[in-house]
């Protein structure tokens, strides 16, 4: 057997090397690049490896470890999971500012490959710098804080242990049902040491992406279950995206005449203007979708893990209604009482289409779902337009950026009240034209995701969008965007404040406090007013304060035409949301306060808890 002489650090950069992938007939890198803070922990031993490979596996440099993850894990969700980023930071804090990103991957099924150092194996120099010392387990160190948020988890303290390791960890980050993030973390004292290892390890080895069929008697009593149905209503998914299943799905809709609800990850699934698109469903959904979900006799769910704002926290869809789940994953088809018919959407669609021949849906349910679709695109039309107001709403900012918008062009957004309005609003043809995170709702997502995405479509301009309170916490990839030259447009809503949790707080019953800048504790003067646009300069964007909708359309344009990247701030009323659509949501109300308000809140709370409970 040949062997090579390879560092630990250097066996797994050629292990990455020699993956490939197989997208649309075409053999590409399975690992296109690796974002990379170098410290201690990393920079001698994983930075060497990584210098020696550059010309052929780029390292990218950022200014934050959480934002540098978040950029890799939107650049594999734009790419449908096909192609996945490696991020290495040092042992210590480097690391662990990735954990939060490391949730945000794991709760969306997103591939991604940490490699973060770790203190020395050997614990000869300990306790080293920024060592976390355990006082009852000294095998912990506090990478294991990565263990509960990654689908698949090793410590490397020996360099032979990759002969076992890699394999493992690529077929995590390659596999429908399991794929998440993976971490390897990499003492930084076994990083540099050499082993004997195999020359066929690194042999080019070409993933493709497995589907599997449904079983046949799943299959049938699906077939059995629908054909009982009058009132369908599908639920498009995220998974519908990642199969690949958007052609499926739609031979299977209009067929059949079966109104479409989509969740954010599945927003995008259908054109918005397909006649079985019916909008977004759930907490922040359409009134469409969800009128139609409380009348369904059968909700068909199509790679969803239906949250609890798809859902409307299981107090939305009709109680009186089947669920058939469609998803790769047997794990998310269970849930909610749900009849699972495991396999892939793609596969399983195409069956369902041939299987279901001579059915179809009450024809009133049909024309229903039409009127429905209709009035919310009215109401669309009214809510996104430019009303003239002193302090625009979120919903004119939206309309404005979507006109602004081409047929390729994406947004990206993640948390607060923006999502809400743009799951209900954001209209695209194009299927990877909205980009949201809102499995872990992680603020700080939105100017490091966009820039991900940029990544991922190059050719398409990416708009991001972002409240303050978001921007404020994680901005400075904005600098790295520029440095690259991966440019993205923000949109910067400024309302001063966490407007989507004091908009929340008093519907819960609870006075203004801690949210907004004007009920926190500040010095006499107040807080002070934030200039987004003159920060975003010094990072070396082009930027611009406007005042209205109309100003904000032609900054839009201006933004468009830029050759880097370009950050709009505008201010935005705190209190105004768009009241049509949506349902309820789960947030719990004391059971006891002095305040009247907080009493009535309670109220209707249980009120809504009643009708959760009749869906258990």
């Amino acid at each position: 057997m040949n062997t090579i002489r390879l560092t630990m650090a250097q066996a797994v950069v050629r292990y990455m090397m020699a993956q490939k992938v197989e997208v649309n007939g075409d053999i590409k890198p399975l690992f296109p690049g690796v974002w990379a803070i170098f410290g201690h922990g990393n920079v001698a031993g994983l930075g060497e490896a990584l210098y020696q490979a550059r010309e052929t596996l780029p390292t990218y440099r950022a200014h934050n470890e959480q934002g540098m993850a978040h950029a890799a894990i939107a650049y594999a969700k734009t790419l449908n999971r096909r192609q996945v980023m490696a991020c290495t930071a040092s042992a210590g804090p480097g690391a662990t500012n990735m954990v939060t990103a490391a949730a945000v991957a794991h709760v969306n099924r997103l591939p991604v490959l940490f490699l973060p150092g770790d203190t020395f194996a050997t614990r000869m120099p300990d306790p080293v710098l920024q060592q976390v010392e355990n006082f009852h387990d000294h095998t912990l160190t506090s990478n294991d804080c990565f263990k509960p948020v990654s689908r698949f988890f090793d410590r490397i303290t020996r360099p032979e242990q990759l002969l076992t390791s890699l394999p493992q960890a690529v077929r995590v980050l390659t596999d429908p049902v399991e794929c998440g993030p993976v971490t390897l973390a990499l003492p930084q004292d076994i990083q540099t040491f050499a082993f004997d290892y195999p020359e066929h390890f690194f042999d080019e080895k070409v993933h493709r992406m497995r589907r599997q069929s449904a079983d046949r008697r799943e299959l049938d009593d699906a077939l059995q279950l629908i054909r009982q149905a009058k009132k369908p209503l599908v639920i498009a998914g995220g998974g519908a995206h990642y199969s690949g299943a958007l052609p499926e799905l739609d031979t299977l809709v209009s067929r059949y005449q079966l109104p479409v609800g989509e969740t954010q990850a599945g927003k995008g699934a259908l054109p918005w203007d397909h006649a079985q698109n019916v909008g977004s469903i759930g907490v922040t959904g359409g009134a469409a979708a969800n009128a139609l979900a409380a009348e369904a006799d059968l909700i068909i769910a199509v790679g969803t893990r239906l949250g609890d704002f798809a859902s409307g926290s299981r107090a939305m869809i009709n109680p009186h209604a089947k669920l058939l789940s469609i998803n790769v994953a047997s794990f998310d088809a269970v849930k909610h009482k749900g009849q699972s018919l495991v396999g892939d959407a793609k596969l399983t669609l195409s069956a369902l289409v041939d299987g279901l021949d001579g059915w179809k849906p009450a024809d009133s349910w049909v024309e229903q779902a039409a009127e429905l679709r209709a009035d919310w695109n009215d109401t669309v039309n009214r809510v996104t337009a430019d009303r003239g107001t002193k302090l625009p709403c979120d919903a004119e900012v939206v309309g404005a950026v979507n006109r602004a918008a081409g047929e390729q062009d994406i947004v990206v957004c993640a948390a607060g009240g923006l999502p809400g309005e743009l799951q209900k609003l954001w209209r695209t043809r194009f299927d990877r034209g909205y980009h949201m995170e809102y499995g872990y709702s992680c603020m700080g997502y939105e100017l490091a995701g966009g820039l991900g995405v940029k990544m991922a479509k190059p050719d398409s301009d990416v708009f991001v969008m972002v409240g303050d309170g978001s921007y404020l916490m994680l901005n400075s990839e904005i600098a790295t965007s520029v440095m690259l030259g991966h440019k993205i447009i923000a949109v910067v809503l400024d309302n001063r404040g966490y407007g989507c949790i004091h908009r929340l707080q008093q519907f819960c019953g609870g006075p203004g406090f801690n949210n907004m800048l004007e009920d926190c504790l500040t010095v006499e003067a107040g807080a002070p007013k934030t200039d987004f646009a003159a920060h975003a300069a010094a990072l070396g964007a082009r930027s611009e304060q406007v005042e209205n909708i109309q100003a904000l359309e032609a900054a839009l344009e201006r933004a468009k035409a830029s050759d880097t990247s370009y950050v709009i701030a505008i201010d935005t009323d705190a209190l105004a949301d768009t009241q049509d659509g949506g349902s309820w949501w789960d947030v719990a109300v004391p059971e006891v306060s002095d305040r009247a308000e907080v009493r009535t809140a309670r109220e209707r709370y249980e009120t809504y808890k009643a009708r959760q409970f009749q869906n258990l």
